[in-house]
């Protein structure tokens, strides 16, 4: 199956024969960089291979609308709870140059002892299933074909059945995981020493799939009171599992550190964080960098998370990531949104892609505040470890709550998570192996009494049972699907119509949720304003109405307010009547037009409006404006009076005039349309002139209702308004 950019990417195409699916290559890639790649006009320094297809950044139009992508691999997270909706957000954030797809697990499989089957829905979030992997594995199979560039799918070895997962991911060619035994101990209760062993098996299957392993060190400052006082201890737990996964056998290049800046706006977090990202690149320089975006202070404002999404960017930037993670407002709103997470991808790429060169033209201080802070920090881990070892190591540590607490270590506050060595799940499970031990497979670590068998050997044990899993996919038993009722069949079916037909409705997570987001300011206190805000939704008709963002303007002026709401109603789009595209005329057309019959127009900004530099960008002949065509064109200014307007046309015998106006409070931009044509009727002159309006508010059905013959709005060039020019003298002297 080949993916078409003007085709919608379908689903069932790739559920098909997915039993007979074997992923086409495993683990890792990393972007490749272009030594002074050229892009339009400009070189960049620090940028990868560009894109087969993509989607450029909306101001690139200013630039012939080139895509660089930065080096960085980018990351996107799917939660949505719906693996075939996700594999369609994936392809939309593949084209904004995302290539590190993440599918969060639920927390609650966290505590599953083995595998989920067939394709739930309901238990808190992605349960990772054999088919719901296989099935987004092969669609960004397509995918990457489509964008042409490799992209890595990445989720969760954690809990109980870790080892299980992981074989799974090998088996079904996922690239990256977080496999960190620390967030089994701390945040899921799961028996020190189950989570250890375990996580010993989970990284040696990952080291024979080239997995790229992820660390949950983040945790800790996410959970922390106050995270930019536990960065020793957040660089401790960096380093043992750092440490493990390379005694197992893991190479280093494939153990990215899982980095978050410990604060946010308001915080002076430059001052905090920038210290913490030296010293950790500095400590771990054999490791990649996976700069995961700061979520603890994020509330549900979009604003303010891109703002410290931004930032976060600036300290990559001036230290290194070789993984880019982003940041949405999902978790303040509850909502994962698809335009978040394309938007997330979006700023990642811009910021980045801003910031290309710039440490080839600035260099951090190698004294003062920024190294000593920075010494400093790496110096209290330092006896945080020692420390460690000096009870009796980790676990004697998590015993005595040496983790995630509120203090600058050596400073502690007793606030720290402790758990037993004789607790917790999965508690009396490991077992002492036999002398004799043998486990006939590929990816296993410890003790294997293989010389008893003439066909293994440590290298290869699984030859005495002809291979395993690993190298004969035809031997793993695929099962679909286990409940008739939740499965992603019956998931299909119910939003058939909304797939497969003309109908439509708005989406926000899944295909025909209905969902639909809305701003208002309401001029009220903000607790009264949520209330007024959710009756005006449901008075519009909305059903489950919800505000997911308030913010306070002013305690008694006013506050704004985002709802959202599901509408109960689809459109068919056979039944709209949708205007063709404007008709674009080629140059040498407009310009045989012109010198046939040569055409003058009048133009300004009218009444009070100061804005010119839409105007001239239609004009002008440096903008590609109509001048071009070889219009003679005559700029009256700003703030022209529409008396001066109309009388210079008469003056000057003009085929046109062309009136910009921006403001348009009291609707003053219509009242000015109206009154041009007014004027050009009482001086007799309407018949014979074309009058032309535009500006970013302005309607084209709207401004023709005023008596003028076009509007232009948004998104307007000069190639539209000199094509509507020569047609419209056509039709005028036709008439005549």
């Amino acid at each position: 199956m080949e993916l078409k950019p003007n085709e919608k990417l379908n689903i069932k195409n790739i559920l098909k024969d997915l039993d007979k699916y074997t992923p086409k290559r495993r683990g890792w890639v990393w972007r490749k960089k272009e030594e002074n790649l050229q892009m339009g006009p400009f070189t960049f320094k620090d940028c990868s291979t560009p894109l087969k297809n993509s989607t450029p950044l909306p101001s690139a139009k200013y630039f012939n609308d080139i895509d660089p992508q930065p080096m960085s691999s980018i990351t996107t997270e799917i939660a949505s709870g719906r693996f075939e909706d996700d594999i369609r957000r994936m392809r939309m954030a593949a084209w904004h140059g995302a290539d590190h797809i993440m599918v969060i697990r639920t927390a609650g499989q966290s505590h599953f002892d083995g595998l989920i089957e067939g394709t739930p829905q309901g238990i808190g979030g992605i349960p990772i299933t054999r088919k719901q992997v296989r099935a987004q594995r092969k669609a960004l199979d397509y995918i990457e074909e489509e964008v042409g560039r490799p992209i890595n799918y990445h989720s969760y070895i954690s809990g109980v059945a870790g080892p299980e997962i992981a074989v799974m991911f090998a088996e079904e060619g996922v690239n990256g995981a977080h496999q960190d035994p620390q967030y089994n101990v701390l945040y899921r209760n799961i028996n020190m020493i189950r989570s250890f062993v375990d996580a010993a098996e989970a990284k040696g299957i990952m080291v024979w799939a080239d997995i790229a392993q992820i660390d949950g060190a983040h945790n800790a400052n996410a959970t922390a009171r106050e995270a930019w006082k536990v960065m020793p201890e957040l660089m401790v737990q960096h380093a043992l599992n750092s440490i493990y996964s390379v005694k197992v056998g893991m190479k280093k290049e494939n153990i990215c550190l899982s980095t978050v800046p410990p604060t946010a706006p308001p915080a002076p977090c430059m001052t905090l964080d920038l210290p913490y990202a030296l010293a950790l690149r500095e400590l771990f320089i054999e490791y990649k960098m996976r700069a995961q975006m700061n979520t603890k202070y994020m509330e549900s404002s979009t604003r303010e998370a891109t703002v410290t999404h931004v930032l976060n960017l600036l300290i990559s930037r001036l230290t290194r990531a070789e993984i880019q993670s982003t940041i949405t407002p999902d978790e303040g709103r509850n909502v994962p949104w698809h335009i978040y997470n394309i938007e997330a991808c979006d700023t990642a790429k811009q910021a980045l892609v801003g910031m290309d060169g710039l440490m080839d033209m600035i260099e951090l201080k190698n004294e003062g505040v920024l190294r000593e802070k920075a010494r400093e920090l790496k110096e209290r881990a330092v006896l945080f470890m020692e420390e460690v070892l000096e009870v009796g190591g980790y676990f004697n540590a998590v015993e005595q709550g040496f983790f995630v607490d509120s203090g600058y270590y050596p400073e502690r506050n007793g606030d720290g998570i402790a758990r037993k060595m004789d607790g917790g799940v999965g508690v009396g499970t490991v077992y002492e192996r036999d002398e004799d031990y043998f486990a006939p497979v590929t990816a296993h670590f410890g003790y294997n009494n293989v010389e008893q068998y003439e066909l293994a050997s440590e290298e290869s044990p699984a030859k005495v049972i002809d291979g395993t899993t690993l190298e004969k996919p035809e031997k793993i038993i695929y099962i679909d699907e286990l409940d008739e009722n939740d499965n992603v069949n019956v998931r299909l079916e119910e939003t058939k119509e909304l797939r497969e037909s003309s109908r439509f409705k708005p989406e926000v997570e899944w295909a025909g949720d209905g969902y639909i987001m809305f701003n208002l300011f309401l001029p009220l206190p903000k607790r009264v304003a949520e209330f007024t805000a959710l009756e005006m939704a449901k008075k519009m008709g909305l059903e489950d109405v919800e505000v997911i963002h308030k913010e306070e303007m002013h305690p008694s002026e006013g506050t704004r307010i985002e709802l959202k709401g599901r509408v109960g109603f689809s459109i068919d789009t056979n039944d709209l009547v949708i205007p063709p595209e404007p008709e674009i005329m080629s140059d040498d057309e407009i310009r045989e037009g012109i010198e046939k019959e040569p055409m003058k127009i009048v133009a300004g900004t009218v009444g009070e409006d100061e804005h010119s530099v839409g105007l001239r960008e239609i004009i002008d002949i440096k903008h590609g404006g109509i001048e071009k065509y070889g219009i003679e064109c005559h700029y009256l200014g700003t703030s022209v009076s529409i008396e001066k307007l109309v009388d210079a046309a008469i003056e000057m015998n003009a085929d046109a005039i062309m009136a910009s106006t921006i403001i348009s409070h009291d609707d003053i931009h219509y009242k000015n349309m109206k009154r041009i044509h007014e004027l050009c009727v009482e001086k007799g002159i309407r018949d014979n002139i074309m009058i032309l309006a535009g500006g970013t508010q302005v309607t084209p059905e709207t401004a023709v209702k005023q008596g003028v013959d076009a509007g232009f709005g948004r998104g307007t060039k000069g190639v539209h308004v000199a094509t509507f020019l020569v047609n419209r003298r056509k039709e005028m002297k036709n008439e005549n």
